[in-house]
């Protein structure tokens, strides 16, 4: 049996005292919401933090808002159950209820969070190991060592990016806020991630997502997820793609948007698929092309326990599908 390493639990009551907590504790703290990734990595002895801090009883970051400008607000706290739910969610951000209605188990989206979500650790084959498992490899470049085993020599970690929100909020063309010392600020949501996956948020040690502003969709705007796993329940996405169309009154595609994770690091949109999509209407064609164009530009790597050339001779399948679907609304 895995079991936790020793922590100091702390629970603020307001965002300034948590925010002064990871400062007090910098290097040391983490915090915590619903907890359903860290602390497996905790057991796992990936994570190892010295203090968590819970935001349980922080005001302010849970629920889901219509904003007066036609916006959508949604607080980081907020459980991945309610935003799969929310009538508020599926009028407005159709996709993103979709991708959190896929995370994992219903179990999982009752207690994980979309700041969870968002936040959520990089994984790999390599390090997403019991300590025992790790050791006896030798370590990796993620955690304890210096080697990557994906990439032979590499000097950067490639752990994938696995998020199932982050994709259609970036079609969506989703803000977060964030909030520290120095006040707060808002950013794109793709801004959150770097190009490392031993350290691949750009947060400052100090820092706090608060919430999450989606603004008021285009008009004709379609969104959809597209997620495949091995299993229909708890697993992480092996593969995973948003799309997003813009139709006019007449059923003409004026526009394409596309986002995609689970292949490296960090979350990427795809480019140069804008043009294509302009036939009347969105023709099996265009179709077509698009997702040759998705091919082109996305190149899965071998950080999970799915063979990367198979992941990506199904990145037409699973962009077919999803414009077929967009195109039917």
């Amino acid at each position: 049996m895995l079991t936790l390493p020793s922590f100091e639990m702390i629970t603020p009551e307001s965002l300034d005292e948590a925010i002064g907590l990871l400062a007090e504790h910098a290097g040391r703290a983490r915090v915590i919401a619903g907890g359903t990734d860290l602390l497996v990595n905790m057991k796992h002895r990936v994570s190892e933090p010295e203090v968590l801090i819970n935001l349980q009883r922080v005001p302010g970051l849970n629920g889901v808002c219509l904003e007066l400008d036609g916006g959508l607000s949604v607080g980081a706290m907020t459980p991945l159950a309610h935003i799969r739910d929310s009538e508020a969610v599926r009028g407005h951000s159709p996709a993103l209820a979709q991708a959190a209605g896929l995370v994992a188990s219903p179990q999982i989206q009752n207690m994980g969070t979309l700041g969870g979500n968002l936040c959520l650790d990089t994984r790999c084959v390599y390090i997403n190991q019991t300590y025992f498992w790790r050791q006896a490899l030798g370590f990796c470049l993620k955690k304890d060592g210096d080697l990557c085993h994906v990439i032979k020599g590499g000097q950067r970690c490639v752990a994938a990016q696995s998020s199932d929100t982050v994709p259609p909020l970036m079609i969506l063309m989703a803000e977060v806020e964030i909030v520290g010392p120095d006040g707060l600020r808002r950013a794109p949501v793709e801004s959150l991630y770097k190009k490392d996956g031993a350290s691949h948020l750009t947060l400052a040690p100090d820092e706090i997502v608060t919430r999450v502003f989606i603004p008021r969709p285009a008009a004709g705007l379609r969104t959809t997820y597209q997620k495949y796993r091995v299993r229909q329940a708890i697993d992480f996405p092996v593969l995973s793609l948003a799309f997003g169309i813009v139709v006019d009154d007449q059923d003409r595609c004026t526009q394409v948007r596309a986002a995609a994770t689970c292949m490296g690091s960090f979350p990427r949109r795809i480019n140069k698929i804008e043009h294509l999509g302009g036939d009347v209407p969105l023709s099996d064609d265009a179709i077509d092309a698009i997702a040759d164009q998705c091919q082109r530009q996305i190149n899965p790597l071998d950080n999970i326990t799915i063979d990367a050339a198979w992941r990506k001779t199904m990145i037409p399948t699973l962009t077919r599908r999803a414009l077929v679907q967009l195109r039917g609304f």
